[in-house]
């Protein structure tokens, strides 16, 4: 029988754990195949662990880490795929914002051969602000990479075993799953489905957290940005030799130019105006370029992308996990 593992990240989860436990088991009897639950807690401050070492107690299909401390949710996904065992392998959050009851769908699609299987927001209980955001990002992701990259399609997912082994080998430490997941490419498929309220508990992810998250995700897979700074600086010379020409013949044709309102009239702030937009431009494009540059840098140092804390149902090995345990 091919068996599925369930990747669930967690941080400060224990409000909506009860509920998640019991949902994903009577959601589980309906599949028809064999499973396991893998509950990453990325360095939780409640009593997340205790929840999660209790049902593993309770199911012993139910296995847990514990990060020595918050590594992040894409971490905390990388290190479940990396655990993981099954011949598919499905990423669901805790929040229950992503219902366990539609997987049945999804392994209905992987049984007729597609390798990904994503769900595809209809619908959110966000901010009208909030669900423009995540609309304007998708959208400018899916303009400025190379490939395919889906519309409103969240880490929501179902994944083959070999895609799964191919996003475990790639080593970058800014890690933007989603985006790993559609550069991987095989046989995609898209499943609608309307997103959940928070069953219980409060958001984790802040609106900065998702900002950057966004930018790891444009950074990682897109040198557009960089190609911005070129075009500004394009733009800014195009900008300063028409004023050069336009000040030239207003210089020849002063008397003209003063019939229509537009005499030479030399002063002190065009200059301090002209200086603070150039040096606008330059910074902006340093920033980005520093953006860039300190990305290579969390790159060549090579240290673990995370370090296991204590575990439940798994044994903990360095060269697994990509990382350390004091266990």
């Amino acid at each position: 029988m091919p068996k599925v593992s369930v990747i669930v990240p967690c941080f400060n989860e224990e409000a909506v754990l009860p509920k998640l436990f019991e949902r994903l088991d009577k959601a589980a009897m309906t599949w028809g195949l064999d499973y396991e639950v893998l509950c990453v807690d990325d360095g939780s401050r409640d009593g997340t662990w205790e929840l999660l070492k209790a049902q593993h107690q309770r199911n012993p299909r139910w296995h847990c880490l514990c990060f020595a401390r918050n590594f992040g949710h894409q971490v905390a996904v990388s290190a479940g795929l990396c655990y993981a065992t099954g011949d598919a392998v499905v990423v669901l959050d805790a929040d229950l914002q992503d219902p366990p009851e539609e997987l049945a769908r999804f392994f209905e699609k992987w049984r007729e051969g597609f390798q990904v299987v994503y769900a595809v927001r209809q619908k959110r209980k966000e901010t009208f602000f909030k669900r423009f955001c995540y609309w304007a990002f998708y959208r400018l992701m899916a303009r400025m990479t190379r490939f395919h990259v889906p519309l409103d399609a969240g880490d929501f997912c179902l994944m083959d075993r070999r895609v799964v082994d191919i996003l475990n080998q790639m080593p970058e430490r800014n890690r933007f799953v989603r985006g790993m997941r559609a550069w991987a490419g095989f046989k995609q498929i898209g499943i609608p489905y309307e997103r959940q309220a928070r069953a219980a508990g409060e958001p984790k992810y802040s609106f900065s957290r998702l900002v950057g998250l966004a930018w790891d995700g444009v950074s990682s897979f897109s040198s557009a940005p960089l190609h911005l700074a070129t075009y500004l600086g394009f733009s800014v010379s195009t900008l300063a030799f028409v004023g050069v020409v336009f000040t030239f013949f207003q210089k020849i044709f002063a008397y003209e130019f003063a019939k229509i309102g537009l005499a030479p009239n030399p002063g002190f702030p065009t200059l301090v105006i002209s200086v603070l937009f150039l040096g606008g431009v330059q910074l902006i494009c340093l920033g980005i370029l520093g953006e860039y540059v300190g990305r290579i840098y969390d790159e060549v140092k090579h240290r673990p992308l995370w370090i296991v804390r204590e575990s439940a149902g798994l044994e903990i090995t360095p060269e697994l996990s990509k990382g350390f345990s004091n266990k």
